[in-house]
């Protein structure tokens, strides 16, 4: 399709049609985008950009580690939610905080310790590790610090406009708080404070902490009654004949009341099938190997995105679409909403379920065609 390999420069030239072009130009940037180089000849019309790489994001770098962001201010038409990258070192804190947004996280790589403390005084304290999620409603305060082998995670918020540097630092208000105030507060002298830190930590360097039993506190009011922690790696997949996917949402996770996803992987020369979604837009981070991504919106309207680990998408509300593994290795990312369902809505189901004499007058298509459409969902589908 791209009329080029990667050991030559692709030209922005289709069966005859535009010309080449001698530069300036990013000749990386547009190898790691061949469809929008040269796109698909049933690419029609104008649509947003749906895709913006996390390497292009800033980098806010701490003496405990980096986290970069992917805001509505990146991508402007991510509406719904915000995606953070973040990395602690052996042993550091994301500090004691809070914020206005429900998180919702996957651990890419390493272990980490969370906790969180709920409105009832009911705490909550667990290790997580590659594979696992956790979730925290708006305005619960809760920490996360690093295991011996540090950790990497991304963060999904409820607020596409949400930003990791606007969040509530226990120790940027105990910084803004006058000493005398404390002491009331906690019933100690003034001068206890006297090393209290006089601007917020973020991310800084701490101990690994000990075994998880020996940091378990035993609160009053007990635990929090639905675990924020979930194992979303272990949990069992929807197999096909492309690839799997495994969907969790309130059902299966009950804290993750704003957030639902799935985490698919589609092997070599499989696609996830033409759908949409009912219910709300979809966010998406890449996390291995290559695909792209067809999305159609309606008047004629479609675009063709290419995307690599560390790459978010997006597709607004309804919008059908499909990805397709286009590299020699497993495609994995997940694909997220701000609803508490998972919802989809398959093409080749829909015209299954539809008496066949409609969708032939339709689309005029083959006895062959009509005898091979699918009944039952295929999320991730090779002939």
């Amino acid at each position: 399709m791209t009329e080029t390999t990667t050991h030559q420069v692709p030209q922005p030239i289709r069966n005859g049609h535009g010309a080449t072009d001698n530069g300036p130009r990013n000749k990386q940037i547009d190898l790691q985008n061949p469809d929008i180089l040269i796109p698909p000849d049933t690419d029609s019309g104008t649509l947003p950009n749906l895709k913006f790489s996390f390497s292009q994001a800033h980098m806010r770098l701490e003496e405990g580690g980096w986290a970069r962001e992917v805001t509505q201010r990146e991508m402007p038409i991510a509406t719904t939610l915000a995606g953070v990258n973040m990395r602690l070192k052996p042993g550091a804190f994301r500090e004691l905080h809070w914020h206005k947004q429900s998180e919702w996280a996957y651990v890419l790589e390493g272990k980490c310790r969370i906790s969180a403390v709920d409105q009832e005084g009911r705490n909550f304290l667990e290790d997580v590790s590659a594979g696992d999620l956790w979730f925290f409603p708006q305005g619960i305060p809760h920490h996360i610090q690093a295991l011996d082998e540090g950790v990497e995670f991304l963060l999904v918020f409820n607020d596409g406009n949400f930003s990791e540097n606007g969040t509530f630092l226990i120790s940027d208000w105990f910084a803004h708080t006058p000493r005398s105030i404390l002491a009331k507060n906690f019933g100690v002298p003034e001068e206890d404070f006297s090393s209290i830190p006089t601007s917020e930590l973020y991310i800084f360097n701490g101990r690994v902490p000990p075994p998880l039993e020996s940091d378990r506190i035993l609160s009053p009011t007990g635990d929090v009654p639905r675990s924020f922690k979930h194992s979303l790696d272990s949990q069992t997949p929807i197999r096909t004949s492309g690839g799997t996917a495994r969907i969790v949402d309130s059902h299966n996770f009950e804290a993750s009341t704003t957030t639902s996803a799935a985490l698919v992987e589609i092997e070599p020369g499989a696609i996830r099938e033409l759908h949409w979604h009912p219910n709300n837009d979809e966010w998406q981070y890449y996390i291995s190997g290559q695909g792209r991504m067809g999305v159609f919106a309606d008047s004629g309207r479609n675009r063709t995105f290419d995307y690599q680990a560390g790459d978010v998408g997006y597709v607004p509300f309804a919008m059908g679409h499909y990805i397709e593994n286009t590299g020699d290795t497993p495609l994995k990312f997940l694909e997220m909403f701000l609803a508490p369902s998972f919802e989809d809505v398959s093409l080749a189901q829909w015209m299954a379920l539809t008496p066949p004499e409609v969708v032939q007058q339709h689309l005029n298509l083959s006895d062959n065609v009509m005898r091979s459409i699918r009944r039952e969902k295929q999320p991730i589908f090779r002939p």
